[in-house]
């Protein structure tokens, strides 16, 4: 772990080497990239780059470790295509033989520019970033730069052809007023670092909302959708996402960026899911996120997630995540301090989608008890440390379902929000109330304003911050909270705090919802198992994942089985409830028929707790000091502090 000395001394090094490649750079022809989007219904994206250059050996290279994915996520796989010329002649290329992301060429003498034409063929599934309607184009994709010692500085001159008819947004600014035509936009010259920070939304069915009308810097939310009913959005969001941007001002005190853009693309052909950036975020969410009542819930705090990594992630960022000082992307990361970048960023997103209204103060304590209970249930923790699911972050991002408890997955978000709560809780009542997380916040990721830069900090700098904030042994609530194996989820915050974790019958609004969005069924608290589907198609009934030592497990279930009979009867998502509350206070075990690969077998599972879900219940000995945390700093309606 770095000492704040050696993190100063990485931000000043980053700062000397971004000087100098400034000015060598001012004197390079920046790299032409021309995209041609207008495919992106098919998925296909055209790219012809016109590279600088001059003879002799030259290595390209593909953008590998992509900032936000936490690991090796570059699609080379999916750029085809490739040919390289200078001056209309062909120039051979070859892939390096131990890193596939580098590409070696020698340039001919003469030569002052290399062009290289390619596709990107982007793919479905859990990497879609394109429909009929719509498109995100993340430059990282459509792009080749020479690898150098600076190459991070490299200067591209980009431009965007969409489709015919539609709508785009991006934190990048057009290259002059004269610098969109038809579908096609040309953007002022930027670095590589900015240019990949830069995603671009598209789409035929486009809205903007303008969050803080007026105001500097501005804030502007563009929806794009795979309809023109999933981009309608009521009155009542708009006031609650132009509450976000102010209690966030409240939390941080200051903004690191010049304006800021939230993408939100809405399709149920893409994988919901978000990514930071400095400027912008890119928000992803099935398409009737912002119309209906269970979809709602579950885009939930997406945005105000993505938001905070402004601040936590962007801003401040630990020194591993850096890839070097040169920002090469390809560079491999250290991403043991996850629990801080993520885990600190999942706490703030929730809070602030409390403070906000995005989530009303029943679901804020709801989501708190879900996240509780995953975590105490979550088998994994008797034999692996918090901290090592951050450092194996990117092997676990790409983690299977079944055996994930067993695993662990990226448990640094809901385990860490834990643990964030409780560092809260712990300020608040060692002070008396006269300090809490937010003045380390503050502190930490506050002012002084200067625009879009990166400041890095190491474990050492977050605990001196926090104990200017209140005296306490830092190091040692989290050694004993992040770095130990602990059997038990980090529950102080939420006990200290003025609640306690207890279980009901009764399924919470979050889990419907996301029942509802998912079709994955919850009975991890009961039988401990997950089911995929409700029984309606023949492939219903998945199992998913089971936890350990729980009664399904005990019996002989395992995930990967098929679940087809409960107690006789063929599986339906409501059968098995019906099954479990009939079994409550009984003797007769719960027969469940599974198929495992093409072999039948009936498992009797002793079960007769009924169905049981999380929920917090309030501790009448104790402050509430939960709800407090979740309280707005600002009066509705106001507008955001300058």
């Amino acid at each position: 772990m770095r000492s704040f000395a050696e993190g100063l001394r990485v931000f000043v090094t980053a700062a000397i080497i971004g000087i100098t490649a400034l000015a060598a750079s001012a004197q390079t022809p920046p790299i032409t990239l021309a995209v041609d989007a207008s495919e992106a219904p098919r998925r296909i994206f055209h790219v012809r780059e016109t590279i600088p250059v001059a003879p002799g050996p030259l290595t390209l290279v593909y953008p590998k470790w992509i900032p936000g994915e936490h690991s090796a996520a570059g699609p080379i796989t999916d750029l085809v295509g490739l040919k390289l010329t200078a001056a209309g002649k062909p120039v051979p290329w070859t892939r390096q033989a131990t890193e596939m992301w580098a590409f070696d060429v020698r340039v001919p003498d003469g030569a002052s520019a290399l062009e290289a034409i390619f596709d990107y063929v982007a793919p479905l599934g859990a990497w879609t970033t394109a429909t009929a309607q719509l498109a995100v184009v993340n430059w990282w994709s459509v792009l080749l730069y020479p690898q150098g010692p600076s190459d991070n500085e490299t200067r591209f001159s980009p431009s965007l052809k969409l489709p015919a008819g539609w709508k785009y947004a991006t934190s990048l600014k057009a290259a002059s007023p004269a610098g969109e035509s038809a579908n096609a936009i040309a953007f002022a010259p930027v670095s590589l670092v900015t240019l990949i920070d830069s995603p671009v939304l598209a789409g035929a069915h486009f809205r903007t909302v303008d969050l803080t009308p007026g105001q500097t810097p501005g804030h502007w939310l563009h929806i794009a959708g795979d309809t023109d009913a999933s981009v309608a959005i009521s009155s009542e969001d708009e006031a609650n996402y132009r509450r976000l941007v102010a209690e966030a001002q409240a939390l941080f005190g200051a903004r690191h960026y010049r304006q800021y853009h939230f993408l939100l693309a809405l399709s149920d052909h893409l994988p919901s899911n978000g990514l930071e950036h400095h400027e912008s975020s890119d928000n992803r969410a099935s398409e009737h996120a912002l119309t209906e009542d269970s979809a709602k819930k579950v885009l939930g705090t997406l945005l105000s997630h993505e938001y905070v990594h402004s601040w936590n992630g962007k801003y401040r960022r630990p020194a591993g995540l850096v890839s070097g000082v040169s920002a090469d992307y390809q560079v491999p990361v250290k991403s043991d301090l996850l629990w801080v970048y993520e885990g600190l960023t999942e706490y703030y997103g929730d809070v602030l989608g409390a403070r906000s209204g995005l989530r009303s103060p029943d679901l804020y304590r709801e989501n708190l008890a879900l996240l509780a209970a995953g975590m105490d249930r979550q088998a994994g923790r008797s034999w692996r440390p918090l901290a090592d699911t951050a450092t194996a972050a990117q092997l676990l991002y790409d983690g299977r379902p079944e055996w994930a408890g067993w695993r662990r997955g990226v448990d640094f978000y809901p385990e860490s929000e834990l643990i964030w709560l409780d560092a809260d809780v712990l300020i608040r009542s060692k002070t008396g109330g006269k300090k809490s997380l937010d003045d380390f916040a503050r502190a930490f990721y506050g002012p002084p304003e200067n625009g879009p830069e990166v400041k890095t900090y190491g474990f050492d700098d977050v605990v001196a911050a926090l104990a200017a904030v209140a005296p306490n042994d830092w190091s040692a609530f989290f050694q004993e909270r992040v770095y130990q194996v602990a059997p038990r989820a980090p529950l102080a915050g939420i006990e200290n705090g003025g609640w306690k974790l207890t279980y009901t019958d009764a399924r919470p609004e979050l889990t419907r919802a996301t029942e509802e969005e998912s079709k994955l069924y919850d009975f991890w608290y009961s039988l401990g198992i997950e089911v995929q589907g409700d029984g309606d198609s023949p492939e219903d009934g998945t199992i998913r994942d089971v936890v350990p030592g729980a009664s399904a497990a005990r019996a002989g279930v395992a995930p990967g089985m098929r679940l087809i009979a409960v107690n006789g009867r063929r599986y339906k998502e409501q059968g098995l409830r019906d099954a479990l509350r009939f079994a409550k206070d009984g003797k007769a075990p719960i027969a469940l028929l599974v198929e495992n690969l093409d072999t039948f077998q009936t498992f009797e599972v002793d079960e007769h707790g009924g169905e049981k879900h999380p929920r917090l219940e309030k501790d009448s000995s104790k402050p509430d000091l939960v709800s407090a945390i979740g309280a707005p700093r600002t009066k509705a309606g106001s507008p955001p502090a300058p």
